[in-house]
């Protein structure tokens, strides 16, 4: 197996821990700004369909070990693809993985949980505007902690240097000189 595959399986592997253990420890009441910390680094390093992957395995570890409803899985699928998406098409723009993030699960995911929440279990009395609120204001916070945190990397150089040793370098960033 190559270099990259199994450094992409651990950093993959890393990734679902790290949000599996910080999402209920550095949460609001109704709002999980980390996943969207996970979900926009794992996009940024490996790509919208690794963080895909990370989004919906937190999401199911989530659902099954801590009795997180749905919304675990429902809030950060579509933020973690979108993400990714974003963020290669603009050619490794951070601002665009957390807009993406932001419209993917601030409004998307918001939008998705409503009907899952609502017919599969059984919260009635809720509109769709309800989670859009909460889901926003936790990508807000989770994608400045994000810009904040990739961009120092990407400063020093290192965002490019992990990008190329995980295999997914698409597009040309300056590396830093000898650091």
């Amino acid at each position: 197996m190559e270099k990259s595959k199994v450094l992409k399986m651990v950093m993959l592997a890393m990734m679902v821990a790290i949000g599996v253990v910080i999402s209920p420890i550095l949460r609001i009441e109704g709002m999980c700004p980390m996943s969207s910390l996970i979900n926009i680094t794992c996009a940024v390093l490996m790509g919208p369909w690794y963080a895909l992957l990370c989004a919906t395995l937190i999401g199911i570890i989530r659902m099954t070990l801590l009795g997180i409803p749905p919304l675990a899985l429902t809030g950060a699928v579509f933020g973690a693809a979108l993400a990714g998406i974003l963020y290669r098409l603009s050619k490794g723009k951070l601002i665009f993985a957390v807009l993406g993030e932001i419209i993917g699960t601030g409004v998307i995911g918001a939008a998705v949980s409503y009907p899952v929440m609502t017919f599969l279990w059984g919260r009635a009395g809720l509109t769709w505007l309800f989670y859009i609120p909460m889901f926003t204001g936790a990508t807000l916070i989770g994608g400045a902690v994000a810009f904040l945190f990739l961009g120092a990397l990407q400063k020093g150089g290192m965002l490019a240097r992990i990008q190329k040793n995980l295999g997914v370098n698409l597009f040309e960033q300056p590396e830093a000189k000898n650091l």
